[in-house]
């Protein structure tokens, strides 16, 4: 994808083409299973926007973390739900979005993990937002070794990785997926312009959403952004 920049613009998310035809590769629309949706019917009316944006394709990626043990079992149940209460046009898959920690590496070990395919087999990742994990970029190594793409959700939101930091992650084999709502601001001005530099250097592999909540997208679908596809 080719990114321009806008210095001046008065486009909103929805009306940049940032998500027309869009695959996006991160959000929290399960309903019920970690701190993003709650109900199957919210779940049904953010589907419903993000239709009439004109996104296509939708990866659900629940959080899978020590203080959130989701099985693998238990977030294909409720997948299956969703698939039969939702009938329309936009795609929906199961992956997941994991934390970098003890629970993650025992579950890597045991190849119990949901992988996110497009065209290479990923891995989503996450870590605090603050610092690294012990042992980080051994652990990216581990799971390159397990045959995955390790895809490091949201970098421009941790705050001890830097523009040089983020292209030595790529150098070295790890995919990297922006938030589109970073461009908004909604993450805060130092996210914003790192989201603006990883898509304007073409250091993101991936794009998404993260969503979370109705009343969150509607509000980032109004936002101002400065960038188009």
């Amino acid at each position: 994808m080719n990114w321009t920049f806008w210095k001046r613009s008065k486009r909103t998310l929805a009306t940049s083409g940032l998500l027309r035809d869009l695959t996006d590769c991160h959000s929290h629309l399960l309903p019920g299973v970690d701190d993003g949706v709650r109900s199957l019917d919210e779940s049904l009316q953010i589907l419903a926007d993000m239709e009439s944006a004109g996104i296509r394709k939708v990866w659900l990626t629940p959080h899978v973390m020590e203080d959130m043990p989701n099985t693998t079992e238990r977030l294909r149940e409720r997948f299956a739900r969703l698939q039969d209460a939702y009938t329309g046009p936009v795609r929906l898959a199961l992956a997941a979005e994991y934390m970098l920690d003890n629970l993650f590496a025992a579950r890597l070990e045991a190849d119990d993990v949901l992988p996110l395919i497009e065209e290479r087999t990923y891995l989503l990742v996450e870590t605090s937002c603050f610092n690294p994990p012990m042992g980080f970029h051994a652990l990216l190594e581990r799971i390159r070794s397990r045959g995955y793409v390790p895809l490091l959700a949201h970098p421009e939101r941790y705050r001890y990785l830097s523009l040089a930091d983020c292209r030595a992650l790529k150098d070295s084999g790890t995919a990297l997926q922006v938030n589109l709502p970073s461009l908004t601001g909604a993450y805060g001005p130092e996210a914003q312009k790192k989201a603006e530099a990883l898509l304007k250097s073409g250091l993101a592999d991936l794009t998404g959403n993260d969503t979370h909540r109705l009343s969150a997208f509607r509000q980032a679908l109004q936002a101002p952004v400065h960038w188009r596809s």
